[in-house]
């Protein structure tokens, strides 16, 4: 590939001096709320995006101000396991230099918005001082290492959050750029000195995602992950793991060569081997990847241009390890489990549903001032989900009637009249801070479930799971295009409605409505409500209905979605 033919992010990338760039000179400028342009893409490899309100863009450049500075940090947070110390530092910061808010991931992690740049450096050292970090949480890197959310369940899962911990450490990056700007770490005499032995200099065309799961709940999606690993369990304990590659969710409205896509099956793995293979992968996609079009730079594309067979080739040849055949799995769900749960050490955990992931106090329901109550008790664990959830973890008998107080005083509990529908959504945040967001999203989502959950009680279906999700652009956070109602933005107050997907998140949706309206999109899904609970079968989930009776697709594919 021409040097002429990269992406200006390439350029950006290959002159950062292995991430430094000119963060640090940008932060002590005092004349603006913003850094660098190309800064804004060096300071996601350090877990920081640049926002603005944008609720009040247009009155400031009416005024003739620049738009309302702010930014995003997100934290590192392998398997989302945090101990409630960590969480009573991270609450504080929130109190101190955010919005008042943390807001839960779908990838197990937090995040902060509304930091001025005045207390960016601030607030990092903070985060660090909470025995955390912010490397690599955003970035064309790999990307917090997701795994399943209750690992104290069984020696299994406890397993697994160990190989999350330590792939996640393996394929960190080794520049001392973080620590020099934001924690007066020691400068190194030159960058040209240090080395990226898995990245390069350049490190990856796009944004790298690794999930562990454990069947048969799929709650990391592992099929939407660049690369997946499915535990493969005989007599009580991990023989290996089943390798998939080549998920994403991300495509560009009205541009049909881009799309999402589920992961394929590789074939098995040893634990021993998790390393090395990991590592090939992630070369494979350094070297192949696609780095003239970030819109076709992701895993997914470059195993469809080159093929699987080719892929798992690669894969070999550089790991050294040859995959076997793949062991039997099966999923039933890629949602969380609400409420208490007992492990085989007999401790409790108590999976707490936190709407859209945001971590506030409103009205009578004060989460950030709850779990603060419950993490100053409690002297232990609290565990973040994929689905933007959180699980009070590792409660004793004598301490759950307890920490049961506590969440009634709070307002907290989980409330007996949340809809499966409403337990079973999703949201990116979108307006007023994602510069990306064509349309609402967490603002909006939870009152279009109150209209569909009438809807839905009008069909005697209220008891019915099925999953939701809604973005605020093609990007695909909140990963929509594996929900059974997937809505996309696409404009103000108007969304494209996909339906189908399977309810284990192992089928794509199919998009059946675009640039809908609410009332264009309750007119459409109301009639197949009705059709569904006169016609389904016996244990039939929503998505499964409506691939089976042909209202739409089965999308087998991503790179077929849009046919038809």
């Amino acid at each position: 590939m021409s040097e002429s033919s990269l992406t200006e992010v390439e350029d950006i990338k290959a002159a950062s001096r292995h991430l430094r760039g000119t963060l640090e000179e940008g932060l002590q400028d005092p004349l603006t709320g913003a850094i660098a342009d190309a800064d804004t893409q060096v300071s996601k490899f350090h877990g920081i995006y640049q926002q603005d309100d944008r609720d009040i863009r247009s009155e400031r450049k009416r005024q003739k101000l620049e738009p309302a500075y702010s930014f995003m940090i997100r934290a590192r947070i392998p398997g989302g396991l945090l101990t409630t110390s960590q969480w009573l530092g991270l609450d504080d910061i929130a109190k101190t230099y955010a919005n008042q808010s943390i807001r839960l991931t779908t990838r197990q992690a937090i995040q902060y918005h509304g930091v001025v740049k005045r207390n960016l450096k601030k607030t990092v050292a903070d985060i660090n001082h909470a025995t955390l970090d912010t490397i690599a949480a955003c970035g064309d890197v790999n990307r917090n290492v997701m795994s399943p959310p209750l690992p104290a369940l069984s020696s299994v899962h406890r397993e697994v959050q160990n190989h999350a911990e330590a792939l996640s450490e393996h394929l960190m990056p080794k520049s001392r750029a973080y620590h020099e700007i934001w924690l007066d770490g020691e400068k190194i005499e030159s960058s040209k000195t240090e080395v990226e032995p898995i990245y390069g200099d350049t490190y990856l065309p796009r944004k790298f995602k690794v999930a562990f799961v454990v069947p048969p709940q799929n709650d990391v999606d592992v099929f939407s992950q660049d690369m997946g690993l499915i535990t493969v369990v005989q007599d009580g304990r991990i023989v290996g793991f089943n390798v998939t590659v080549g998920g994403g969710m991300g495509m560009t409205h009205g541009e049909t060569d881009t799309y999402p896509r589920l992961g394929d099956v590789l074939g098995f793995i040893k634990p021993d081997d998790l390393l090395a293979v990991a590592e090939a992968v992630v070369t494979t996609q350094r070297d192949y990847g696609d780095r003239s079009n970030r819109k076709h730079a992701r895993l997914k594309y470059t195993i469809d241009d080159r093929g699987v067979d080719w892929f798992r080739s690669e894969i070999e040849t550089r790991s050294g390890v040859v995959f076997a055949a793949a062991e039997k799995f099966a999923f039933v769900a890629n949602g969380d489990v609400y409420g208490w749960q007992k492990d085989d050490t007999a401790a409790w955990h108590y999976g707490l549903f936190v709407e859209g992931g945001r971590v506030s106090d409103v009205g009578e329901r004060r989460l950030l001032s709850g779990l603060h109550a419950i993490a100053a008790l409690h002297n232990s664990e609290f565990r973040l989900t994929p689905n933007q959830n959180l699980i009070i973890s590792k409660v004793t008998e004598s301490d759950k009637p307890i920490i049961e107080a506590l969440l009634r005083q709070y307002g907290i509990e989980n409330n007996a009249q949340a809809s499966p529908l409403r337990l079973n959504s999703m949201a990116c945040v979108a307006f007023p801070t994602c510069g990306l967001a064509m349309a609402e999203s967490e603002r909006y989502l939870p009152s279009l479930i109150d209209k569909l959950d009438a809807a839905l009680t009008k069909q005697a279906l209220a008891d019915k799971p099925i999953t939701i999700r809604m973005t605020g652009c093609p990007n695909g956070c909140a990963r929509p295009y594996i929900a059974e109602i997937g809505l996309v933005g696409k404009g103000p107050g108007r969304y494209t409605l996909f339906l189908g997907a399977g309810f284990a998140g192992d089928r794509l949706g199919a998009p059946y409505l675009d640039n809908a309206n609410e009332a264009e999109i309750l007119d459409v899904v109301e009639p197949l409500f009705a059709k569904f609970a006169a016609s389904r079968a016996v244990g039939e989930h929503f998505g499964d209905f409506l691939v089976r009776t042909g209202v739409v697709p089965n999308v087998s594919e991503g790179k077929h979605i849009h046919d038809g």
